[in-house]
């Protein structure tokens, strides 16, 4: 029994279940979508609550500029590129025999963001960024029209030296609240699920954060993430389930978008609609992009999430409307992945109920298609992402083939459909070792061969 119902009672009430529970590829567009204007108060936070997270990066870019080089050329904030995919997107026009319906692709480089290299450097970094502020200023070590380059101390490391923050992470957001919390001094923890990859687990300790490692998936890791700091007052505990700080800090992507596809002269309004499509893990990162962007561009953004067909969380969740009180493990599916940083058996309910009118839809992705698309990524356009960041590519596809109505729901005619641009969310890839994004590659070169 599941909540006190059958497997056919679930099947017979939610008949896409039968298509997750066969692993199949599926695409649900979602009937409850309603207008910003209505449903960014279901959210529970507001613009202004971005743009306070917006000012305390700006307040911290001295200090990350100083000790994170990288970030120097961009004065000290954190935030990737967008780059024109006109190569990949004639190769999925040929793929789905759809011509110039397809619009204009591009991709959004969170891959590529420094510090750590994926999406997870924007939330993470700043929850853990906001709670140094906190305990500096309430400690009187900082004042708020302080040069915060001033934290680059062995006095500042020694005193953040009596915290600790821990986390529980497939990988990404490891790395990210891993790497920032050390280099501040904190003693950091992270607890690592079964699906991490090594090379993340070796770039932690790397930098003196502890690691704690599973047999079993994301949700025992974040458990144990959470236990640890329930026992001691003085540990911090980043909650990827359910942490406003890290939403926020996602959130911020929105403007900088807004900023960006207006320097590219990209128009986007009702006759020219943006589509973003967002892997999705547990769904704080793009519950909060997703925030962002409908704040900045209205309804003339539509967002869909993209999931691996072994770990559907949140679709599950949003589709039935038992959001956290359901795993995918609850039907057989075995939460088995080799988009890692995707591989949640359980979704945020915080997300999933704030977002659950501003998503337009869900979709699942094979693991063979993630490869494919990582080898024709590469070799039309040189770039090179790891599997969970291939998620958002097939987006396009699905949201021109649908048959559910969504687009007829949304108002969307051919018309605006060829004017239409289509933006994939890179998640993660640029750190990924060099062997490692070979053997990805040589999976997905085969796969494209036998196809």
């Amino acid at each position: 029994m599941i909540l006190g119902q059958s497997l056919a009672q679930w099947r017979a009430h939610y008949p896409l279940l039968d298509e997750l529970i066969a692993l199949r590829e599926a695409s649900w567009f979602n009937p409850a979508v309603a207008p910003v204007s209505e449903a960014l108060g279901d959210v529970g936070l507001s613009a202004a609550d971005v743009a306070g997270a917006s000012a305390r990066l700006e307040r911290f870019a001295p200090y990350l500029a100083r000790v994170f080089p990288r970030t120097a050329a961009s004065g000290g904030i954190i935030e990737s590129d967008i780059l024109p995919l006109p190569q990949m997107r004639a190769l999925l026009s040929e793929e789905a025999q759809v011509g110039d319906e397809i619009g204009a692709l591009w991709l959004k480089r969170d891959s590529h963001l420094p510090i750590s290299g994926s999406i997870k450097a924007r939330g993470g970094i700043y929850e853990v960024l906001k709670h140094a502020e906190d305990l500096a200023l309430a400690a009187g070590l900082l004042n708020l029209d302080d040069d915060y380059a001033c934290l680059d101390s062995e006095e500042m490391r020694a005193f953040f030296g009596g915290y600790q923050v821990a986390v529980g992470s497939t990988g990404n957001l490891g790395l990210s609240i891993g790497i920032i919390s050390a280099r501040l001094g904190f003693q950091a923890t992270v607890h690592m699920s079964a699906d991490a990859r090594q090379w993340k687990k070796d770039k932690l300790r790397a930098h003196g954060v502890t690691v704690v490692e599973y047999a079993s998936d994301y949700s025992v890791a974040v458990e144990q993430g959470r236990r640890q700091a329930e026992a001691d007052a003085r540990c911090h505990f980043v909650d990827d389930e359910n942490s406003r700080h890290l939403f926020l800090g996602y959130a911020v992507a929105g403007e900088r978008l807004k900023q960006q596809l207006a320097a590219a002269r990209v128009v986007v309004d009702a006759e020219h609609p943006l589509f973003v499509y967002l892997p999705c893990g547990v769904g704080g990162g793009p519950g909060g992009v997703a925030f962002g962007l409908k704040l900045a561009f209205g309804d003339a953004v539509h967002c869909l999430f993209a999931e691996p067909t072994h770990s559907p969380c949140m679709l599950l969740g949003v589709h039935t409307g038992r959001h956290e009180e359901l795993a995918v493990q609850d039907f057989g599916i075995d939460n088995r992945t080799a988009a890692d940083g995707l591989a949640v058996g359980r979704p945020s309910g915080f997300v999933g109920r704030a977002m659950q009118r501003l998503i337009d839809g869900y979709y699942t992705v094979s693991d063979e298609q993630l490869f494919r698309y990582l080898a024709l990524l590469e070799r039309s356009e040189g770039q090179r992402l790891e599997p969970s960041a291939l998620a958002g590519m097939p987006g396009v596809l699905r949201v021109l083939g649908e048959q559910q109505g969504y687009r007829q729901r949304m108002g969307l005619t051919p018309l605006h459909m060829l004017q239409a641009t289509h933006l994939v969310w890179a998640t993660g890839g640029s750190m990924v070792p060099e062997a490692e994004m070979d053997s990805y590659l040589a999976r997905g070169r085969q796969l494209l061969q036998s196809a």
